[in-house]
């Protein structure tokens, strides 16, 4: 079998490879393992001068991964520390220096648009879907998307879209600032590259030192917000609600939440 994530290398850009289409690159043990290797990989590169994020199939990532566990079986942590371990192999990419560019091949959904919320530039497919869907599955957010999208995209409009889990087509996220660009799905890797290329020409100091001070000033300190998450979303999961909202999700209709 292909390996779940890939890393490969593109001159002095680095590519990393979501690669279980089958399962819409959803968030299991093996892909989040894998991930995490590829993370890795790239952070230790010091040949890359920037770092594009992308998918196989017809999903950048859907998230969660719905039809298994949620979390690790015989995982002895605190709930809280349970729930954030599920997002900390994406939330790695907070410490790699240079620009990473998200090319957002297909729908980008739950922890997959957290995902690429941790980007610094979004491409993104048309035709896809983008957003949190949480509340309509009964549970709380995660990967610190609460703390991320109201920065990137302002309160008001963070809000609508997190407390009715309302998802919005790729013109729409190019509209609110989700994606810097709306392409085909066919053009986004392509539109993506170009883009690193013409970062990659520049000063490789002077670029990541420029990251470094956009995120130093915008107060990025996204880990604390997953971890604050983390709390509530672990008291969620173990909910009838939750129970409700993945099955109806599972068997396409719409949940009967009753705050339990």
């Amino acid at each position: 079998m292909s390996d779940a994530v890939r890393y490969e290398v593109d001159h002095d850009i680095g590519i990393i490879t979501l690669n279980r289409p089958d399962n819409r690159n959803s968030m299991t043990p093996e892909l989040l393992d894998a991930f995490a290797v590829a993370s890795a990989r790239a952070q230790a590169d010091a040949a890359i001068r920037c770092l594009v994020i992308t998918g196989t199939g017809a999903c950048f990532s859907s998230g969660a991964d719905f039809k298994s566990t949620l979390q690790r079986d015989g995982d002895a942590r605190a709930p809280h520390e349970k729930s954030y371990a599920m997002y900390e192999p994406f939330l790695s990419l907070l410490d790699i220096s240079v620009p990473i560019i998200g090319a957002l091949n297909g729908h980008t959904v739950g922890g997959g648009f957290g995902l690429a919320l941790v980007c610094d530039v979004r491409f993104g497919a048309v035709a896809a879907k983008y957003g949190a869907n949480f509340v309509k599955l009964g549970l709380a957010p995660g990967m610190a998307i609460s703390y991320l999208l109201p920065r990137l995209i302002g309160v008001a409009r963070a809000s609508e879209l997190l407390l009715t889990g309302r998802l919005v087509d790729g013109h729409e996220a190019e509209r609110l600032g989700i994606l810097n660009h709306a392409v085909a799905a066919t053009d986004v890797l392509a539109a993506a590259m170009e883009l690193a290329r013409t970062i990659a020409a520049n000063a490789p100091f002077a670029v990541r030192a420029t990251k470094a001070a956009i995120r130093r000033g915008l107060e990025l300190h996204v880990r604390e917000a997953a971890h604050a998450e983390a709390y509530a979303q672990a008291e969620s999961v173990v909910m009838e609600d939750a129970r409700e909202g993945i099955a109806a999700l599972l068997e396409k209709r719409t949940p009967k939440f009753t705050g339990r």
